[in-house]
């Protein structure tokens, strides 16, 4: 009854072509009409596993109580000084701030400004003894500066550092370094550049050390961002980002400048990987659709057959695109992926119709009668195929994975619509277009010796592939689902290079898990249990910020304000010098400098008349010189003076006095408190994420965070495969054993399929190919074509044929799916590692699926049962063309 139907309905197509093909005009029309003006596209990632989970819940509870901290762009500020680095986080802070149609927030982050003002409280009592011991010893230097903060001021703090070694009151020694560094500071503005100086690794505690007690992040600032987010585009954060580097160029905050400014965060790290995947996309498509073209040419010899099978494939894709976002409203980052899986199954269909007909056409002079002639004969695998395709992408829909879901519904439908296309608006094209006859049989000739290997050694291809398989098992037990999806991404991308740094740092690493907590003191009394854990490196709650032995430090403190006090805010500070009272001041401390020289010997002795000569050549330069030399000392300067004016204004901590912005990073107004946990292994394998989230989890289990979520991602995609492969394999059963009517010709046509599978995931392992988010959607496809190439044969074998591989079957199955590894293996060039796992997982599992329907299939089906003959009217087209 299939086939009659089938038949009955290509023939009337062809018998009205033109009305079939206005109204596939029309409907494809309307349908590019709807998807253009519905179409929506959500970007974000977070909507892709259902939010019922367990673990999602707990993520959203901790998001929506503290929702500051996420969708966040970090800017990440490193500068050859501290100071340049403080200097080019205000700036950039200040130029952005103000810009509300790009962003919620831009800010320092607020522990940042907290730690400038108290970070000696955090210290031990010894090293703030020892701090502040080095800042008294420097008082005279620092008042001189801190009255007159110019080159003047400069120029008079230097020559009392030089009158005090004349006078003995110091060694040369003491003093030669800070020459040194003044000397190449000079010189540099002798030549006209501005060269990077910092007074905080002037006045360092320990050599190299590039703080005094004013930045726990040494030369690195951060700048958090919360931007304005378009998830209706496909890089949601792209205009605030422009925003972004826009004003960094403006600022000129450039390695040249002496700092280098880079963007990580989800935003960024989303947008990127999108514009990695996009890198070359052009060209790519271009060569891949010009080789489809040179395969189809060889499956098909006409351009005529080409176009009708693109035509009707662009009308069927559209009409797909159409109800799918009346389905769905907006497509996601998966279920867009609906379009690669319509056109290559869509295109299978197109193939498998042409090259029948092709083949009837050999037999058959008549054009009409040839295509309903395909239409009898390829309708009812056309379906069976289509149908159980369908079944298998619809098994999807019960799965936690939502994207996935939506692409299985979409892509489902997509089969139905192909399927009809493919009886309907493909032969109304073939008839209208007239292809020229066919004077070649339209199989594989020269396959015929292997056709008679195939009957000869039946037992042995069929053992020696099971064999294969079997030996091949013990693999599977290594078979990895990589589920950190960082490892999706680039290294060489900006945000991907810059987190991957970070996490270097066991102060900066993202791998933290958060725990939410009803209220600060249990967040307390967990946080104490958590530390202890040997995974931890060290957990931090808000009680974190209330350091210890206060009164003792601040005592300290406070005796080294009273000798700074007047220092730091002088009452009658200086105006500013005019260029001649620079050069005056210049000459004064080149001639302190060489009488301090005569102090010393050897090299101590060259730097300070090295530094006189160079203070005499600024003195005697163009004003030019001299403003480099302003520029390179006077605004570290500004800043180092602020800082230890900040750090010796520190009070006494309590909870209650910690400042707003900090504390709500902490504990809600509600007062739930939020507790974040550092691992002590900063590998970000997934053996190592894996090991530190169940160690917290087994004390906090409503534990969340980066080690968590993907840990509990991955198990749940995994999971959605395994249901989902259940869900198919008991639909396609079904629908087989009811079509086909016998157990054995469904196991003929599953056993293959699900063997295919198994050498794909085993010759995975082989080849280092883990499966990850991305390239495990190549397994809906693998369904999906392995489903409709086993149909294909198993039907054929029904029908009686004896030699499959001479067949026009094999010729249409093997062009089909090499138009489909070349579309899909064409994305194993790309640059972005996820998608390129895709393609070359894609080609891997093609040709495993080939060779399972051509080679095993066929030796497991031998000879024919029965010919079981397709009840085809071989005198349709010519009763119903008479009855027209």
């Amino acid at each position: 009854m299939l086939t009659k139907i089938v038949q009955r309905i290509v023939a009337a197509c062809c018998l009205h072509a033109k009305l079939v093909l206005l109204i596939s005009v029309l409907l494809g029309a309307a349908s590019a009409y709807y998807s253009v003006t519905h179409f929506a596209i959500n970007t974000d990632s977070s909507k892709l596993i259902s939010t019922e989970l367990p673990w999602r819940k707990t993520e959203t509870a901790l998001n929506t109580a503290f929702p500051q901290n996420n969708n966040l762009i970090l800017v990440v500020i490193d500068g050859v000084t501290s100071e340049r680095a403080q200097a080019a986080a205000t700036s950039l802070v200040d130029t952005l701030k103000g810009q509300t149609q790009h962003f919620e927030f831009v800010q320092l982050p607020p522990e940042q400004s907290f730690y400038a003002k108290n970070g000696l409280l955090f210290k031990t009592t010894d090293e703030v003894q020892e701090t502040t011991d080095q800042l008294v010893k420097v008082q005279p230097l620092l008042s001189t500066l801190s009255n007159d903060p110019s080159l003047r001021g400069f120029s008079n703090a230097m020559s009392l550092l030089g009158a005090g070694v004349e006078r003995g009151d110091a060694d040369l020694s003491q003093v030669a370094g800070p020459f040194g560094k003044f000397a190449a500071v000079f010189e540099s503005a002798l030549a006209g550049k501005v060269a990077p100086f910092s007074w905080q690794a002037l006045f360092a505690n320990k050599p190299g050390q590039d703080t005094t007690v004013t930045s726990e992040n040494g030369r690195r600032r951060f700048i958090e961002i919360k931007p304005k987010l378009d998830f209706g585009n496909l890089e949601p954060g792209e205009v605030a980002t422009d925003a972004i580097e826009k004003a960094i160029t403006d600022l000129h905050l450039t390695p040249d400048t002496g700092v280098k400014v880079r963007l990580t965060g989800p935003v960024p790290l989303n947008d990127q990987e999108f514009g990695t995947v996009k890198d070359g996309f052009a060209l790519n498509s271009i060569i891949t659709v010009v080789a489809v073209l040179l395969i189809l040419w060889a499956a098909l010899k006409s351009g005529r057959l080409i176009f009708a099978v693109f035509a009707s494939t662009a009308v069927g894709l559209l009409m797909t695109a159409a109800l799918g976002l009346m389905l769905v409203g907006a497509l996601n980052l998966i279920s867009v992926a609906f379009a690669v899986l319509f056109i290559g199954i869509g295109v299978d269909f197109g193939i498998q119709f042409s090259v029948r007909y092709r083949n009837e056409r050999f037999l058959e002079p008549d054009l009409i009668r040839s295509i309903v002639m395909a239409g009898g004969k390829a309708g009812r695998p056309l379906l069976l195929a289509a149908v159980a395709t369908a079944a298998g992408f619809y098994s999807f829909l019960p799965t936690d994975y939502e994207g996935v879901s939506e692409l299985g519904l979409i892509a489902g439908n997509g089969m139905i619509i192909a399927f009809l296309i493919s009886i309907t608006m493909l032969p109304a094209l073939l008839t209208v277009l007239h292809p020229p006859s066919e004077h070649q049989e339209v199989g594989y000739t020269s396959l015929q010796p292997v056709d008679d290997f195939l009957k000869r050694h039946r037992a042995f291809v069929i053992g020696g592939t099971i064999l294969i398989v079997l030996l091949g098992s013990p693999l599977l037990l290594k078979l990895r689902f990589d589920f950190n999806p960082l490892n999706l991404n680039s290294p060489k991308v900006e945000s991907v290079a810059t987190l991957l740094d970070l996490m270097k740092d066991p102060n900066t690493t993202t791998n933290t898990i958060q725990v939410l907590e009803p209220n600060l003191q249990d967040a307390t009394t967990t946080g104490a249990k958590i530390a202890k854990l040997p995974e931890v490196n060290r957990v931090t709650t808000l009680e974190s910020f209330v350091p210890e032995d206060q009164d003792a430090k601040l005592a300290i403190i406070q005796d080294a304000a009273s000798v700074l006090g007047s220092t730091l805010d002088p009452p009658n500070r200086k105006p500013a010098p005019t260029d001649e009272q620079d050069q005056t001041a210049l000459k004064t401390l080149a001639d302190y400098a060489m009488r301090a020289s005569a102090k010393g010997t050897g090299s101590d002795a060259e730097t300070a008349k090295r530094f006189s000569n160079d203070a005499s050549k600024l003195s005697a330069a163009d004003p030019a010189a001299r403003q480099a030399a302003r520029e390179s000392l006077l605004p570290p300067l500004n800043i180092l003076l602020a800082q230890i004016k900040d750090t010796m204004s520190a009070e006494k901590i309590s909870l209650d006095t910690i400042p707003k912005d900090l504390a709500r990073n902490w504990v809600t107004p509600e007062g739930q408190a939020r507790i974040e946990v550092y691992p002590k292994n900063l590998s970000d394998a997934n053996s190592n994420l894996e090991q530190f989230g169940a160690a917290v989890k087994s004390i906090a289990p409503d534990a969340t965070g980066e080690p968590i979520l993907i840990r509990e991602s991955g198990h749940t995609v995994i999971w959605a495969f395994i249901e989902a492969g259940a869900w198919a394999l008991a639909s396609i059963s079904i629908l087989l054993i009811v079509v086909l009517r016998r157990v054995s010709d469904m196991l003929l046509t599953l056993v293959p399929l699900l063997l295919a599978g198994i050498l794909t995931l085993e010759i995975s392992v082989l080849i280092n190919l883990p499966l990850n988010f991305a390239n495990i959607i190549a397994l809906p496809l693998l369904l999906g074509l392995g489903v409709a190439f086993k149909i294909y044969f198993v039907l054929a074998w029904r029908s009686g044929e004896t030699s499959m591989l001479t067949s026009s079957l094999t010729r249409a199955v093997f062009f089909s799916a090499l138009c489909t590894a070349v579309a899909f293996g064409s994305l194993w060039s790309s640059k972005h590692p996820g998608t390129a796992s895709m393609g070359e997982l894609l080609a891997l599992s093609l040709a495993c699926t080939l060779f399972m329907a051509v080679v095993f299939q066929t030796a497991l089906m031998g000879p024919p049962r029965k010919k079981h003959v397709e009840p085809i009217d071989h005198d349709l087209a010519t009763n119903l063309r008479k009855a027209a």
